[in-house]
């Protein structure tokens, strides 16, 4: 793998309100309409299209038309554990190849457009590049970026579950990377590609196979896993591996690598007017037809409701839940219920921007809970927690519950509370953004979610 050019990107920069990251940001121009194509974002493992709520909200901050921006929610996200055998629930590397060129099809036929950009994460890496290269994609995708793809695998060990779609050693995997024209590269060739990843920080290219439940044994697979020969291959230090893609530094990066000039800001901007939409799912991504929403303006410091609902609605067939027309700067508490779920309080930081991809998932109490009383999950979906590069506290303790001393190897703490209490106020902050709800009785089927947004 020596042979992948690499090339360092500047660091990352996390928190509410990124700076500009090249001192050439301040002049450059606005992207118009025309120049710009549409972009497909694809997501990961077990994801949505909520995780690219920011990256798209900075992708408007600097000009890029908000209609030829395409975040997309595939069906039963999780990869099969063996990529041949059906399993339910879970999909195929084809299920989820026909699937993205269903939906670049659209896309193409909405905007007139020829060509697309297509951007993934993670698992979404392998979808992109399998359609891209067997799915006819290559006649209508201009430019691709994968963050922190497993291109090489997660593990690539003899006798280890050879045939999932993360080993190094399947076939899929082989086929993607068997060389390609004279240099021998390993990307599609007519298609302009960037690969992002971290310096050695994405749990999902290590050496070591301790995030794969056998630490101490090899994995073969380096912290250059994700770079590609064809590629630009980019380095970003210190990030997790989702914030290979959700990142500041991430974007500044993808900004580059498509217009050929650093963006203006990796800020999110303001707008006067927020409207908020979503589709209400369950962990397949389907929708949760005949559940209900309400929405509360709350306290950002109590987590305390400031009236009545000033959204509700019953969930259809399509799973949307909104459009709702929210206050610029004001905290929501979105209340989910639906069969077979219980209650769902999800608390919000103000949003300062429109979205049509605020997806919501219920959580269950589960038998782990055991008698708890109160049951609150602190929730990062857009990066991971890493005590040693992180500053976060969860209800008064610096290193929340199930959040490991080193490595950034969870995205949500979960709280249990045995005592009989009074409700009361529960905080989560990281990084500098601070969320506060209100505990709600677990013995009643209901949970607090703390979700950050950056």
């Amino acid at each position: 793998m020596q042979s992948r050019r690499t090339i360092l990107a500047l660091p990352l920069t996390l928190g509410l309100a990124s700076t500009t990251m090249l001192t050439a940001c301040a002049t450059a121009p606005s992207p118009s309409f025309t120049e710009r194509p549409p972009i497909v974002f694809m997501h990961g493992n077990g994801d949505s299209a909520a995780l690219w709520q920011t990256t798209i909200w900075r992708f408007e901050s600097n000009g890029w038309p908000r209609d030829r921006l395409f975040a997309i929610d595939q069906p039963n996200p999780l990869a099969r554990d063996d990529d041949a055998v059906a399993q339910p629930g879970r999909s195929s590397t084809k299920d989820s190849a026909v699937f993205l060129k269903a939906e670049v099809d659209k896309v193409l036929k909405a905007t007139g457009a020829s060509k697309v950009v297509l951007i993934g994460n993670s698992r979404g890496g392998n979808t992109i590049r399998n359609y891209v290269q067997n799915g006819g994609g290559a006649a209508v995708v201009s430019h691709v970026v994968l963050g922190g793809n497993p291109a090489h695998g997660i593990w690539a060990v003899k006798g280890f579950r050879e045939n999932n779609e993360f080993s190094g050693l399947s076939g899929f995997m082989q086929q993607l990377n068997a060389p390609k024209g004279a240099n021998g590269d390993e990307v599609t060739p007519g298609v302009k590609w960037l690969t992002l990843r971290s310096d050695n920080n994405d749990k999902y290219a290590q050496p070591d196979g301790v995030w794969i439940g056998a630490p101490g044994k090899p994995t073969n697979i380096g912290f250059e896993g994700p770079a590609l020969k064809g590629a630009t291959n980019v380095v970003l230090p210190r990030v997790d591996h989702r914030e290979t893609s959700f990142s500041p530094s991430a974007f500044a990066a993808t900004w580059q690598f498509l217009t050929g000039q650093a963006p203006r800001s990796t800020a999110v901007a303001a707008e006067t007017n927020v409207v908020l939409d979503g589709r209400a799912i369950g962990a397949e991504n389907l929708s949760l037809n005949g559940g209900q929403l309400r929405v509360y303006a709350v306290d950002p410091a109590t987590g305390v409701r400031q009236g009545d609902a000033v959204h509700s609605k019953n969930i259809g067939a399509d799973g949307r839940w909104g459009p709702f027309s929210a206050r610029g700067g004001t905290a929501y508490e979105f209340v989910l219920s639906a069969p077979g779920y219980g209650t769902t309080h999800i608390y919000r930081s103000p949003f300062p921007r429109s979205s049509g991809v605020v997806n919501l998932r219920p959580e269950r109490i589960t038998p782990s809970d055991g008698s708890a009383n109160v049951v609150v999950v602190f929730t990062r979906p857009r990066g991971y927690f890493d005590a040693e590069r992180d500053t976060m506290r969860f209800d008064g303790q610096s290193l929340p519950a199930g959040v490991p001393p080193k490595g950034p190897g969870v995205s949500s703490s979960r709280l249990r509370i045995a005592a009989s209490e009074p409700q009361r106020a529960v905080t989560g902050e990281f990084n500098g953004e601070r969320i506060t709800g209100l505990t709600w009785p677990a013995v009643k089927e209901h949970v607090t979610v703390l979700e950050l947004t950056y």
